[in-house]
């Protein structure tokens, strides 16, 4: 029996299996790496500004990837544990970070127990999820009340039409990649682009609280910058990127 290409467990499985592939080279992005030095202290300037003071909390990276923000995040004091769904992600992240508990599980259902963590992290996650409603909801649970989450994305379809001269100016990626990629996209809940306001409405509608925009990304796109070229650095300045977070209401 042939089964249809939109039912989402096959497109949770086409997720898994795309980042799977890219495992073994996904740190040689300089977008997805995160370097020792300007840059990490921008990021850990982003994380603090929104966060707050680690003191031990309980820190979920969902989406963990290879250990990148864990690692950001294990150095600012908190206590972490990474997820993702992709084996190859977590077999590289537990090589960087040994110390580290890293567990294999779906970000949408986690699988962990009721208000076990006091922070939840994701950076370029929502875009792809395929139910954010019920994955909202499912943080809003794992979270203890008065929790805090910190999403870090953007909207990576849309753009003026500098971003889509500069992007038509790059070197064009490997057939296979690009089409495996822009057909998941196709069939992602945010197809038409992860815009801040989306997002933001769709965590109120979870139960999230006191949720602030923060497009303030310079510092950690000036520090990109000589790793990612001219071309790359101008599209980050100019693109729909931004961290959004919210807290989970105190019982009471």
């Amino acid at each position: 029996m042939n089964i249809s290409p939109n039912h989402n467990r096959d497109l949770r499985d086409d997720i898994r299996d795309y980042w799977s592939d890219r495992a073994a080279t996904f740190d040689q992005d300089p977008g997805h790496r995160i370097a020792e030095g300007a840059e990490l202290s921008a990021w850990e300037d982003l994380f603090r500004r929104h966060l707050g003071p680690a003191e031990g909390r309980r820190l979920l990276d969902l989406a963990s990837g290879t250990g990148e923000i864990a690692r950001l995040t294990r150095g600012l004091g908190f206590h972490v544990t990474g997820l993702d769904w992709s084996e190859r992600m977590l077999d590289r992240a537990r090589s960087k970070l040994p110390d580290v508990t890293f567990l294999q599980a779906d970000a949408e259902r986690t699988m962990l127990p009721d208000a076990c963590m006091d922070v939840i992290v994701t950076r370029h996650l929502v875009w792809t999820l395929v139910d954010p409603q019920a994955a909202f909801a499912e943080w809003h649970r794992v979270l203890v009340p008065g929790g805090r989450i910190l999403v870090v994305d953007g909207d990576f379809v849309n753009g003026s039409w500098l971003t889509r001269l500069l992007a038509g100016l790059r070197a064009p990626a490997p057939a296979p990649s690009r089409q495996r990629h822009q057909e998941i996209l196709r069939r992602v809940h945010f197809s038409g682009g992860a815009r801040a306001e989306l997002v933001t409405d769709l965590l109120a509608g979870a139960g999230f609280a006191g949720l602030r925009i923060d497009r303030r990304l310079g510092r950690i796109h000036r520090a990109q910058a000589a790793q990612l070229g001219w071309r790359r650095s101008l599209m980050r300045n100019i693109e729909h990127r931004y961290a959004i977070s919210a807290t989970k209401p105190a019982e009471g």
